[in-house]
């Protein structure tokens, strides 16, 4: 299995005025990822989707349990785990293909190397004749296929995504779901996937993992068996509706337990 997570669970420790508080925010989290494939996360508000990424890519530590990516024990963020955020995180003052090669300045490449890889990730995502422009000069979708481009530039072994298209408009998110599903069929990537939107975790993902509200933990893990590539037409499918009211009758009844 390419992505492990073994009883993973997270507690915060709240400071207040007179006293602390103890927040469980993931419990006995356990699941495996097979390389190459898709995995979508959704569940209720404020049940640790993101804290979940961000243990993954080991920006924090597990207070329990353990995740593994090949067998070895994920102690820190490492350049074979590919970020997207929601806020894309750009450097304004840094022009689109300087941006894009950020994450390429810290493999130690050439030059010439970093800028090549960094142009042909933007015209994979459809922006080199933005290259020159600044971040504040584009569209909240382009500047998400910028961080998108920074992300894969580095060719990591997992692209983590949280919630990348959630402040987009619902045009920008749809194209640009069908950018992301072209990009990784091309690219066979390990994705993981956060979204709050049941209908793009179905569109995008081999599976849907659906987690239960705070605590949060594995309410139901749901293989999704829709054709790929996957195109609009699918989300008018039948099948693509079944799914979704299903996933959206767990998450409510999570909601109101």
């Amino acid at each position: 299995m390419f992505l492990e997570l073994d009883s993973v669970g997270r507690t915060f420790v709240l400071e207040r005025r007179k006293h602390t508080e103890e927040l469980c925010v993931l419990d006995g989290i356990t699941f495996g990822v097979a390389e190459g494939s898709f995995v979508a996360i959704c569940g209720p508000s404020g049940c640790g989707k993101s804290t979940l990424l961000r243990l993954i890519h080991g920006l924090q530590q597990p207070d329990t349990g353990e995740i593994r990516v090949r067998g070895e024990r994920v102690l820190a963020p490492s350049l074979d785990r590919g970020m997207v955020f929601q806020n894309h995180n750009l450097m304004p003052w840094r022009t689109v293909v300087r941006n894009v090669e950020l994450g390429l300045e810290a493999l130690k490449l050439s030059k010439a190397e970093v800028r090549k890889r960094a142009e042909l990730w933007l015209e994979k995502v459809g922006l080199s004749d933005f290259a020159s422009y600044y971040p504040a000069q584009l569209s909240g979708g382009m500047q998400q296929r910028v961080g998108l481009a920074r992300a894969l530039a580095i060719d990591p072994q997992m692209l983590l995504m949280d919630e990348p298209f959630g402040a987009l408009d619902a045009q920008t998110r749809v194209l640009l779901q069908e950018e992301l599903e072209r990009i990784w069929e091309a690219n066979a990537k390990t994705v993981v996937f956060i979204t709050h939107d049941i209908e793009e975790a179905v569109f995008l993902g081999d599976r849907v993992i659906v987690l239960s509200a705070r605590p949060g933990r594995i309410r139901e893990d749901i293989r999704i068996e829709l054709p790929r590539p996957r195109t609009l037409e699918i989300k008018k499918s039948a099948q693509c509706h079944e799914y979704r009211n299903q996933i959206w009758d767990l998450i409510r009844q999570e909601s109101r337990a």
